[in-house]
């Protein structure tokens, strides 16, 4: 009875540990789906979601069997200005955090170009086919999965529990994907915040996965981005964007009154 009560404990232990690392998925998913044809986001994100759980429970899988080998060196750079020690874990982070980048400027840059937003908007849209969409969905939500993923293996060796723990947390990404979207779809503005938060993401898995490869520039070493750090930012980028929208508001209403 005590094990079944651990084991409880500890599933609903990993199901908050996937949704807390799960955010910065969440957000690159709501806002990565609205490139897709409007009829079809809603199926795009399932399916993204979807397949992604599939494909993370194998991971999960390959992962225990190959934990080693992942924290093994496969390239070493030493020179003057830069040293590296990669690892196939630090590849796949570092490349995942250059391409949200890529994407987050991308998109600023877009909505700064445009004249007409809407137009823009669609046009940046339309041309986007959900299958695409939904690659690029699965490829980053596996990404994002691997630090879940470890993380779970250090407060538990049941494979089953962790399986569980995926599968629950995908179900429970699927349906907030839905409600960050439409939120997102209903205050526009917020797709700024979005993608400033998405953007500081990618510096966060950039800086991991400079750690991780034992990056160093001239001497200076690759210092990780912490979890508390990362949400700090979140916090006070949130709290910056309520303040000025209510201070917008306040100018718009003297303005008007005179």
């Amino acid at each position: 009875m005590s094990e079944i009560i651990a084991n409880i404990m500890t599933l609903a232990m990993l199901v908050m540990l996937q949704a807390v690392l799960g955010f910065d998925n969440l957000l690159y998913i709501s806002l990565e789906s609205k490139k897709a044809p409007a009829d079809e986001r809603s199926q795009v994100r399932k399916w993204g979601i979807g397949i992604a759980i599939a494909l993370r429970i194998i991971l999960l899988f390959v992962l225990v069997k190959l934990i080693s080998f992942l924290k093994d060196p496969i390239f070493t750079i030493h020179s003057a200005w830069l040293e590296a020690e990669l690892t196939l874990h630090s590849i796949i982070v570092l490349i995942g955090g250059g391409f949200i980048i890529y994407t987050a400027i991308k998109e600023i840059t877009h909505m700064i170009a445009v004249e007409d937003f809407e137009a823009g908007h669609e046009s940046n849209t339309v041309p986007h086919s959900a299958k695409s969409i939904i690659g690029k969905i699965v490829i980053m939500n596996l990404v994002f999965s691997f630090d879940s993923i470890l993380s779970a293996m250090a407060l538990t060796e049941s494979i089953w529990i962790m399986s569980i723990a995926i599968v629950i947390s995908g179900l429970m990404m699927i349906w907030l994907a839905d409600q960050v979207s439409v939120f997102l779809q209903k205050n526009r503005l917020y797709e700024v915040l979005g993608l400033f938060i998405l953007l500081i993401v990618g510096v966060m898995l950039l800086t991991e996965g400079g750690h991780l490869g034992q990056l160093s520039f001239f001497g200076h070493h690759i210092v990780p981005m912490s979890k508390a750090t990362f949400y700090f930012v979140i916090i006070t980028l949130v709290l910056i964007d309520i303040v000025q929208a209510r201070y917008q508001k306040k100018l718009f209403k003297e303005r008007t009154s005179h």
